[in-house]
């Protein structure tokens, strides 16, 4: 029996918030520049679920390293997917509805929030961080 479908979506954490963005999950290490915390209407900061310090600053958003950066993000991904406070939130928020996870970078394509979605929809990667508690 497969999983019903995630009703996930990413979106840019400078973006205004809309009605049908259901819980509101920052997925960065650091806080947007210039992001006021009291108007940003995020529900969670997940700072576990974004890429290492290490593998931001090597990835640097150089188009040219996003393959490579997103099977070493994908690395760090599978390595928490059995003990993460992180996606037990998640998989909470997600289980009571549509998530929005949120990101800063410029480029819509080419970021670790794009990378995380595709992860999560993985059915192996992502069934024991998606089971009740």
């Amino acid at each position: 029996m497969s999983a019903p479908p995630l009703d996930l979506q990413i979106r840019r954490a400078y973006d205004p918030p809309s009605s049908d963005d259901g819980t509101r999950i920052l997925i960065d290490r650091l806080w947007p520049r210039g992001l006021r915390k009291d108007g940003a209407h995020i529900d969670h900061w997940l700072k576990d679920l974004a890429p290492s310090p290490a593998q931001r600053v090597w990835f640097g958003h150089e188009p040219e390293r996003f393959a490579e950066f997103s099977k070493r993000y994908t690395a760090e991904l599978d390595a928490l997917a059995d003990d993460s406070a992180a996606l037990q939130t998640l998989g909470e928020a997600l289980r009571a509805g549509r998530v929005t996870l949120l990101f800063a970078a410029h480029d819509p394509q080419i970021n670790h929030a794009r990378v995380l979605e595709d992860w999560l929809r993985r059915p192996h990667a992502w069934l024991s961080a998606r089971k009740a508690k």
